[in-house]
C-alpha cells in the first residue's frame, strides 16, 4: 500500500538541500547574462506575513527560476526595512525594546518566507537597523550635507499627538495619523530638510527617458507642478511691509479684489496689537492646524476664512485698497504664503467671493454668462478687458506686457515655481538612524568625519517620545555632549533621527555587495 503524501516532510527535506547546496546563490561571474529580480523588502511587523507579501514574491520567484534555467546569473535578494514608527509604537505598548521586537519579527518573517520555498539568495540579506548597513545610510547623508543638499530649517510640520512625532503629508489621512488614528496638529519645528527642489527641472526632463506609462508620467509632472508666472508685491496700506504673491496669471492683476494669506502668516503676530479681531484669527489658525496640507488644499470643500480687521492691501496696478483674509487653503510652505484672488476666473476664489460677498471683476472676455452668475475659467486664450493698458491684448501679449511693467516699476519679477517641496528628513524618535551631525556654537552644524561612521544608536532606558517634541536621545547627555570635529570645542550631537524612508531609499544597491566595508557597494558589483 502506498504511503500517504507528507508535504511538510518533503518541503523541509528539499528546502534543506537548497540551503546546503546554496542552490539560489548569486554568482560573481560577471560574464554571464544578468537578471535582477527585485521585490520591495517588507517591514517586519509583529503580525507576520499577510497575503500582500507572497503575491508579488511568488510571481517574481517563478521568473527568477526560469531565468536561472536559461543560464542567467540571477540576483533575487531579500531584506528588512526595520526602522520606524510601527516597531517603536509596538515596543512602547508592550514594554519590549525596539531592537528585540525587530529581532523577533525578522526571525518570524524569515521562517515564514523560508517555509514558502522562495528562491531568495539569503547570503545577500540586508537589514536597515544593522550598523554595518546604516553606516552607509549615514554616509549618503553626509554626502548630501557636504554638497549643501541637507540643511536645517524651521518648518510647520504635521504633529501626531499620540505618536509624538512629525509626519509626512502622506502619513496624515482625514486629519489623523494613518498609523495610530490620533489627531494630527501643526507645529513649527527645526527640521532637517533634503533639497529635492534643486532637481525639480531634471525630474521632469528625465521622465522622457524612462519607460513609464503615460498616465504615470502625467501624475509625476503634476506632483512636481512646474509653473511660470510672476512674483508681485502688494503694499500693506500705511505700513512698510509688503505681501509678495506668486501668480501664474499676472495678466489678471486688475481683477484682484482681495488677498488671502495663510493663517500662520507672520503679519498676524507682527500687527496683533492693531488687529480688532485677533482672537478670532488665532482661533481659526488653531482650527487649521489640525488639518494636513492635502486636506487644506483639497478643491472640493467648503471655503472658510476670517477677514483681517485692521490691515488692508493695495493692488499695485490700480492703487485700490483691497481686504486681506486668512484661509486654510493657503499654505506658508508653498509659494509665499499669500495669494491674490481673482474671483472672476478662479473657481476657488469665486466660491470664496460668493460666500463672503466680495467684488467679482471680469478681466478676460469670452463667457456668455456674467461672471457674477458663474466663474469663467477657460481663459488660457482670450482678450483682456477692464484692465487699463492691457485692454484689447491677447492673454500671451498681456502676460509679457504686465511682467515688463512690474519689473520696470520694481514691484514684481518673472518667476518659475514648483509645487514640489523639500523633504522633511528628521524624526523626533528613538528607533531610527542617528544623524551624523554635531552643533557647535562657534562652527554651526558640522559633519562627522566619515571614519567615525557608523554613529551607532545608543542603548537607552527610556525610548518613550517626549511631550516637548524632543527626541528621547536628547536626554542622553553623555551621548549628546561631544567635541566639534572642526574646532575641537564643546558641541552637541543631533538628537533627531532619520525617517524610515532613509534606509529604504537605497537598499537595492546594497544587495549587489552586502558585506562591503569600504563602500556602499563596489563599482564593479554595481
Amino acid at each position: 500500500m502506498a504511503q500517504p503524501y507528507n508535504h511538510k516532510e518533503l518541503e523541509v527535506k528539499w528546502q534543506k538541500v537548497w540551503d546546503d547546496e546554496k542552490a539560489f546563490e548569486t554568482s560573481n561571474d560577471y560574464s554571464k547574462p544578468k537578471f535582477y529580480a527585485l521585490v520591495e523588502f517588507p517591514y517586519p511587523s509583529g503580525q507576520g506575513l499577510h497575503v500582500g507579501h507572497p503575491r508579488p514574491y511568488t510571481a517574481l520567484d517563478i521568473v527568477a527560476r526560469k531565468r536561472r534555467m536559461q543560464g542567467y546569473n540571477v540576483l533575487y535578494p531579500m531584506g528588512w526595512d526595520a526602522f520606524g514608527l510601527p516597531t517603536e509604537n509596538y515596543a512602547i505598548k508592550n514594554h519590549i525594546h525596539p531592537k528585540i521586537v525587530t529581532k523577533n519579527n525578522v526571525e518570524r518573517f524569515k521562517n515564514q518566507l523560508h517555509s514558502l520555498g522562495y528562491s531568495f539568495d539569503w547570503d545577500r540579506e540586508v537589514n536597515t537597523t544593522d550598523p554595518n548597513y546604516y553606516k552607509w545610510t549615514q554616509w549618503i547623508f553626509l554626502k548630501l550635507f557636504n554638497a549643501g543638499l541637507a540643511y536645517k530649517s524651521e518648518m510647520p510640520i504635521n504633529w501626531c499627538t499620540e505618536c509624538k512625532v512629525g509626519l509626512a503629508n502622506e502619513e496624515v489621512v482625514n486629519g489623523v495619523c494613518e498609523r495610530c488614528g490620533a489627531e494630527v496638529v501643526r507645529k513649527v519645528k527645526s527640521q532637517w530638510m533634503l533639497k529635492i527642489t534643486e532637481y525639480a527641472d531634471k525630474l521632469i526632463q528625465d521622465l522622457d527617458d524612462v519607460d513609464y506609462i503615460e498616465r504615470v508620467k502625467v501624475s509625476q509632472k503634476n506632483w512636481i507642478g512646474k509653473s511660470q508666472g510672476a512674483e508681485v508685491d502688494f503694499a500693506i496700506a500705511g505700513k512698510e511691509d509688503k505681501l509678495r504673491v506668486y501668480t501664474t496669471r499676472p495678466d489678471t492683476l486688475f481683477g484682484a479684489t482681495y488677498m488671502v494669506v495663510s493663517p500662520e502668516h507672520p503679519i498676524i503676530e507682527k500687527y496683533k496689537d492693531e488687529l480688532k479681531n485677533y482672537d478670532a484669527l488665532v482661533e481659526y489658525r488653531e482650527m487649521a492646524s489640525r488639518k494636513s496640507d492635502f486636506e487644506r488644499t483639497e478643491l472640493a470643500k467648503d471655503k472658510t476664512g476670517v477677514m483681517i480687521d485692521g490691515l488692508c492691501a493695495i493692488n499695485p496696478v490700480n492703487g485700490k485698497e483691497i481686504p486681506i483674509w486668512i484661509s486654510d487653503y493657503v499654505l506658508m510652505t508653498y509659494g509665499t504664503g499669500a495669494i491674490m484672488a481673482v474671483p472672476a476666473h478662479d473657481e476657488r476664489d469665486w466660491d470664496f467671493a460668493k460666500k463672503f460677498n466680495m467684488p467679482i471683476i471680469e478681466v478676460v472676455a469670452g463667457s456668455d454668462v456674467s461672471v457674477q452668475e458663474a466663474v469663467y475659467t477657460d481663459v488660457a486664450t482670450g482678450t483682456l478687458v477692464n484692465s487699463d493698458f492691457l485692454n484689447g491684448l491677447s492673454v500671451a501679449e498681456a502676460k509679457e506686457k504686465i511682467i515688463a511693467f512690474l519689473e520696470e516699476k520694481g514691484i514684481g519679477t518673472a518667476k518659475t515655481n514648483f509645487k514640489l517641496r523639500d523633504w522633511v528628513f528628521s524624526r523626533q524618535r528613538y528607533w531610527g538612524e542617528p544623524i551624523p551631525i554635531v552643533k557647535c556654537e562657534k562652527c554651526g552644524y558640522v559633519a562627522l568625519d566619515e571614519k567615525e561612521l557608523p554613529l551607532e544608536l545608543p542603548e537607552v532606558d527610556s525610548y518613550m517620545p517626549t511631550d516637548n517634541g524632543e527626541s528621547p536621545l536628547a536626554a542622553m547627555t553623555d551621548w549628546v555632549k561631544t567635541t566639534c570635529p572642526c574646532c575641537g570645542g564643546p558641541a552637541e550631537r543631533e538628537t533627531d533621527t532619520m525617517p524610515q524612508w532613509a534606509g529604504s531609499s537605497w537598499y537595492f544597491l546594497r544587495y549587489t555587495d552586502p558585506t562591503n566595508e569600504e563602500a556602499l557597494a563596489s563599482k564593479e558589483a554595481l
